[in-house]
């Protein structure tokens, strides 16, 4: 099932909605508390590689991440698509460059 990313936006927002994330007292818009979170969830994913879990596994942390980072959207009431579509056209432009771990494509100047 392909999906939109303004489809993808409303289901977390329906979660959101559902848990009153927006609610001060219970900090589910709090960006220190959603990033702490966000690096629990890569570890997660990080883990998997480690112990050789499943690809099933693997992306079920991968989509933990992708909701996580649609909700900091909401939190922080910002259009990510938009945001998206600039950075890629950006990153577009640059040049790859070798590093220490491999590839990488950024502006940082040797």
């Amino acid at each position: 099932m392909s999906q939109t990313y303004s489809q993808m936006l409303a289901k977390v927002q329906k979660f959101h909605d559902k848990h009153d994330f927006s609610n001060p007292k219970y900090r589910g818009h709090d960006m220190s508390y959603r990033i702490l979170l966000t690096m629990e969830e890569l570890g997660e994913l990080a883990e998997c590689f480690t112990k050789g879990k499943s690809d099933s596994e693997k992306s079920e942390e991968l989509a933990d991440l992708l909701i996580l980072i649609i909700g900091h959207s909401i939190a922080m009431n910002i259009n990510l698509e938009e945001a998206f579509n600039e950075k890629i056209e950006k990153i577009m432009n640059r040049k790859a460059i070798m590093g220490d771990f491999g590839i990488r494509v950024t502006d940082y100047k040797q």
